[in-house]
């Protein structure tokens, strides 16, 4: 698809700008220290139009929500229809066709009998509901399980809840170590060995165990950790085995992020819930889904009003969101992303390389459409998010990583622009 962009002229920093400083607080950020963020005016196709008329190629896509890049003209229309008709009415007691719709999509999407979607807004909100599905399931058995195995390296969200499934010593929330509930810590098996020793480990701790949950092949927020596809084979057995229930968050990897449309689909099996959201609605508005088994839903299903999941977001199933995602599933269907991401990942491959003969880097990788450049000091990093933008181009590293994760519509010398300005960033160092 060609860009079309649109001229920006150079202003003054403008009034908006000067008086939200004092209101807005934003994320991941000390406010007291920070350097002052970088007024938008405009965004399309993978560009970033700012205030001050400069123009950045996006190379992480809004935490690469924005697969099909900005303002993609399928979605944008798609919700200007169903702006006309309803943008959003209460699923309690009502449903809607986008809705209806996008369930019935994302369930014949996914594999064997992952066929119940619980809709809703954020990503955090979905594990939430992922969760509290698991511990219910059993809950209405009879069998007071209500703990969870997570991950070293692990991210899931920033909710009270998921905080307490995250890495509790790399994360961003162990200075809420006294609060957040208490949940089981392990490591992921990324050998046999280290498999019959997590089997074990279940089966030892299974009476008290809901659920585990990973990210399948790539730990996001936790440093961009990847894993073989062994390692969720091992740990999908190991549930099994122990009777537990499997959660796969696929909020970062799911939609084409990884070279298939869930990462999932390179190991071959079914966990018992899974969590969309980012690139679900194509990164245009907050949406999210929980996906469960015909066997998980089974257990709600009775004449017992006790046994019915009781959440609700006031925005669940939102039908302007709904509208953006079936729009989003139509791109998938009618344009080839997944090879779109299989050649970004390997041209990242080749022109990273050369970032491995820099003395201040540690590590490269690449797994689908995820670019990883990993530093050995992290205080350079102020420095290079000042520098890419001096540069012309949108990359925000955190900790010692710095990423790409570009909508699936990049064109190729964009991308070699996003590439070579890392090396050539980290070469000054």
């Amino acid at each position: 698809m060609s860009e079309t962009r649109k001229t920006i002229q150079p202003s003054d920093t403008p009034d908006w700008f000067e008086k939200g400083l004092d209101h807005i607080w934003l994320p991941y950020t000390q406010m007291k220290t920070m350097v002052p963020p970088v007024g938008v005016a405009g965004t399309s196709g993978t560009r970033i139009q700012l205030e001050d008329g400069r123009e950045l190629i996006d190379g992480i896509a809004s935490w690469w929500a924005a697969v099909h890049g900005y303002n993609h003209p399928v979605i944008l229309e798609a919700m200007r229809a169903q702006l006309d008709t309803m943008p959003h009415v209460m699923l309690g007691g009502l449903v809607h066709e986008p809705v209806m719709r996008l369930s019935t999509r994302l369930a014949s999407l996914l594999p064997g009998d992952l066929n119940r979607c619980f809709i809703a807004e954020s990503g955090s909100v979905s594990v939430e509901v992922a969760m509290k599905m698991c511990a219910q399931y059993f809950l209405n058995r009879g069998e007071p399980r209500t703990k969870f195995v997570h991950f070293r390296g692990g991210y899931h969200g920033d909710t009270l809840g998921t905080m307490g499934i995250c890495d509790p010593e790399e994360g961003m929330h162990h200075i809420f170590g006294g609060m957040i509930p208490q949940n089981l810590l392990a490591d992921l098996p990324r050998t046999a060995e280290e498999a019959e020793k997590f089997a074990d480990f279940l089966i030892a701790n299974k009476s008290d165990i809901a659920a585990v949950i990973t990210e399948p092949l790539v730990q996001g927020a936790g440093g961009m950790l990847f894993h073989s596809p062994d390692t969720l084979r091992w740990i999908r057995k190991a549930c099994d085995d122990a009777g537990v229930l499997l959660i796969l968050d696929e909020i970062f990897t799911g939609l084409g992020r990884t070279g298939t449309m869930f990462a999932l689909d390179q190991a071959g099996i079914i966990p018992d819930v899974v969590t969309l959201s980012k690139a679900l609605s194509g990164g245009v508005t907050p949406l999210s889904v929980a996906i469960a088994r015909d066997e998980i839903f089974a257990g709600f299903y009775s004449d017992n009003p006790e046994h019915a999941l009781m959440h609700g977001p006031t925005y669940m199933g939102h039908a302007l969101g709904c509208a953006a995602a079936n729009a989003s599933l139509d791109l998938f269907e009618k344009e080839d992303r997944l090879g779109a991401a299989r050649w970004i990942g390997e041209q990242m491959a080749v022109e990273l390389a050369p970032c491995s003969n820099l003395p201040c880097v540690a590590d490269i990788r690449t797994l689908g459409a995820i670019g990883v450049v990993e530093i050995k000091d992290p205080s350079i990093i102020p420095h290079l998010k000042k520098r890419f933008i001096e540069k012309g181009v949108w990359i925000r590293p955190f900790r010692n990583i710095v990423y790409l994760t570009p909508a699936l519509t990049i064109q190729r010398t964009d991308l070699s622009k996003l590439t070579h300005t890392i090396f050539s960033c980290l070469k000054e160092i």
